[in-house]
């Protein structure tokens, strides 16, 4: 399962930039910094900014290792970047980046493919502000139902979701949205066990299953603050659901062009048992709290492990 053990290499670890997850990123790119250097390679820390491709052409890097999370890191940015300089990377190659990082058309690729995902609608600020788009939000609801939920079109680590639980509550969760993002999505809320599936190196890994300890829900907070959720691995279920788990999530990586590795976010409906697909995430957080490390551990692959396969897969490409 492992890829082969990368040789020393030099390695750039492009982490903070300028996005909401920028304290998210740094700390992912911190701990990913440290096992590098216990593994043996000569490691450079890179805080993305406006000096980024001359710092890598005065560094001539083996490889790129890609831990910058939000919109640089995860649409396509930064990977382009690295295409252009000839610089091997972790992860998605660019086209995959921009159909996971735009949650809109990943959900319309899912739609088109049979591939269950919650029913939804998606507005942007000029359908909104120029083309009446407000006047339909009755007949949004109708379709969709309560409660709603409402979230950036491209926003990760849970920043900007908000629950509508009737229309009242409708405006309000749009501002919010619009305030991350120029598109929003409405979603149909289903009410059930948040699950996540990481796919490495073609194989997925045991279902994650987060459990919020407070009434907020699994929000950013509650993502990043130990302690305010638990997190169960492998996840307490059924065999034949955690196999369609491991399905769906395989299926949807291969539908987007997803490389590497990648971590699925799904729904399991408590009434019904019935998965859906929410999204996908290109680049998988590596903080104390995030799921792909613990997936990984679940099979006896520890963090330095996991770090050294992500970057053997990178050369190898």
């Amino acid at each position: 399962m492992s890829a082969t053990p990368a040789p020393r290499s030099r390695v750039v670890v492009l982490k903070g930039g300028r996005s909401l997850e920028r304290q998210v990123s740094l700390s992912s790119g911190a701990r990913v910094e440290d096992a590098l250097e216990r593994l043996g390679h000569e490691v450079h820390g890179l805080d993305v900014g406006h000096d980024l491709v001359a710092r890598l052409r005065a560094l001539a890097p083996d490889a790129a290792f890609i831990a910058l999370h939000g919109s640089d890191g995860e649409n396509g940015t930064i990977q382009e970047i690295l295409e252009i300089l000839g610089i091997p990377y972790t992860g998605s190659r660019i086209s995959a980046c921009g159909r996971c990082s735009d949650k809109v058309l990943a959900k319309h690729e899912m739609v088109d493919a049979g591939l269950p995902t919650p029913d939804f609608l998606s507005f942007n600020e000029t359908a909104f502000k120029e083309l009446g788009a407000a006047e339909a939000l009755p007949a949004v609801e109708a379709r969709l139902g309560f409660p709603l939920v409402v979230k950036p079109a491209d926003q990760g680590s849970a920043l900007g979701i908000k629950f509508a639980a009737d229309p009242g509550a409708v405006p309000a969760a749009l501002v919010a949205a619009f305030s991350y993002s120029e598109k929003v999505i409405l979603e149909h809320f289903v009410d059930g066990r948040d699950l996540a599936v990481s796919i490495l190196d073609g194989r997925a890994l045991p279902v994650v299953e987060a459990v919020p300890l407070d009434e907020d829900g699994y929000d950013f907070a509650a993502r990043y603050t130990i302690g305010r959720t638990r997190f169960t691995c492998p996840a307490e279920l059924d065999d034949a659901t955690t196999a369609r788990a491991q399905e769906l999530a395989l299926a949807v990586h291969d539908l987007l062009g997803c490389r590497h590795f990648s971590r699925v976010d799904l729904m399991c409906d408590n009434a019904s048992g019935a998965l859906t697909v929410l999204e996908v995430n290109v680049i998988p957080g590596l903080t104390e709290t995030s799921l792909l490390p613990q997936a990984a551990d679940a099979i006896g692959m520890d963090f330095d492990e996991l770090i050294g396969t992500m970057l053997a897969l990178a050369l190898g490409s």
